[in-house]
């Protein structure tokens, strides 16, 4: 890929409300994930390995975390004098009295001058809040090919899911023909995965006129895909078949966390070819006690177990005390489990404390529990 020959742009700004308590001071996207690593550095470290060296990180909600971290762009190796992350915040609206994005196209509008200054032939912009790995630089290659004017990567869901997404309709040479919001009857399972790469002279010209036009949202799936099908442009569905996961909510993530237990999950966080980037934390090594039980459990750096895990995941500094059990769980970072506690079929947030013989959570709850207070201990 040439030099600032495409250039991306990944909308991270979003509440994540479903999320409830996790995202109450920390925006969707820097949410831990997979032992050490936050939802963001996913967008980024596939933007790094697909040669992509300019990266904007577009944030609003809770930002002051995510601003902090995005900023340090050496950690995905883009800190050279031609390459570099670079945190975008919403420009100030005095008559509106907000500063916010109206939208997912507003979010690029507000942020030409920073395009432009890269002069790129080609804009790809990204959803900050999705778990997967994908080598842009091959969805390039597609969009050229095709002459389009935008491509937007596809994923085949099962199609009694289908009319939960953005539903792309397309002939038999991938020329997108209708776009579908989730529809009651869809017609294809070709759910768009919020990724785009647009022509940028083309998009830049639909970006200004849209940016005064007051019966718009300012939204690419809401305005922009539906006009340049009426229009008659170039769009192409570029199919992705690899592990795609929204963790929207919090039985979403907590499944994102359970699918990494398999040793041939599709994700592979140890494929050396495809490297993962995030923060570099020190750390003490791992403890296992002498009379820890642990079956198929991902337990990271810092973890320390005296009594039993199953099926769990372990991130950095959990600690599980003596005769306490973990099942079917997700401990996030510094989460303290104490001797005797019961956790079940549960997500503990950051830093939560699992007081002594306490029980959280249940095998048979439809839904998982969400801890994210400590738990007063019981009586030893």
């Amino acid at each position: 890929m040439a030099q600032n020959e495409m250039l991306a742009m990944i909308l991270a700004g979003g509440r994540g409300s479903r999320l409830k308590d996790l995202t109450t001071k920390v925006a969707k996207p820097a949410v831990f994930y997979g032992g050490k690593y936050r939802i963001i550095d996913f967008p980024l470290s596939n933007c790094a390995n697909s040669g992509i060296d300019v990266v904007g990180v577009l944030t609003q909600y809770e930002s002051v975390l995510l601003n902090s971290y995005v900023a340090q762009d050496g950690r995905w190796g883009l800190d050279s004098k031609d390459s570099g992350v670079y945190v975008l915040t919403p420009r100030e609206k005095a008559d509106e009295g907000l500063d916010v994005y109206r939208g997912t196209a507003d979010a690029i509008s507000q942020n030409i001058d920073f395009i432009d200054a890269y002069n790129p032939e080609y804009l790809l912009v990204l959803s900050g809040d999705h778990i997967y790995k994908m080598d842009y630089s091959k969805m390039l290659a597609y969009h050229k090919e095709n002459g389009a004017d935008a491509t937007i990567a596809v994923r085949p869901v099962p199609m009694k899911e289908a009319s939960r997404f953005g539903i792309m309709n397309t002939d038999g040479n991938g020329r997108i023909v209708e776009f579908e919001e989730k529809p009651e009857k869809p017609k294809s399972n070709l759910a768009s995965m919020g990724i785009y790469i647009f022509s940028w002279k083309l998009m830049r010209k639909m970006l200004v006129e849209d940016m005064n036009n007051p019966d718009s949202d300012h939204d690419f799936g809401k305005d922009f895909i539906p006009r340049m099908l009426n229009e008659h442009r170039n769009l192409f569905a570029y199919e992705f078949k690899g592990y795609w996961k929204d963790v929207g909510t919090i039985d979403s993530l907590w499944e994102a966390n359970m699918d990494l237990l398999d040793a041939k999950n599709a994700l592979n966080l140890n494929d050396s070819s495809w490297r993962i980037y995030t923060e570099d934390v020190s750390t003490l090594p791992q403890y296992i006690g002498k009379d820890a039980k642990i079956s198929n459990a991902y337990i990271t750096q810092g973890v320390r177990v005296e009594g039993t895990v199953k099926n769990s995941v372990l991130f950095t500094g959990a600690s599980v005390g003596k005769g306490a059990k973990v099942i079917d769980s997700v401990l996030m970072p510094g989460v303290v489990v104490e001797e005797g506690a019961v956790v079940t079929r549960a997500l503990v947030a950051e830093n939560v404390n699992i007081g002594a013989k306490t029980k959280v959570g249940s095998k048979d709850s439809e839904e998982i529990t969400l801890v994210a207070k400590n738990v007063k201990g019981g009586t030893k």
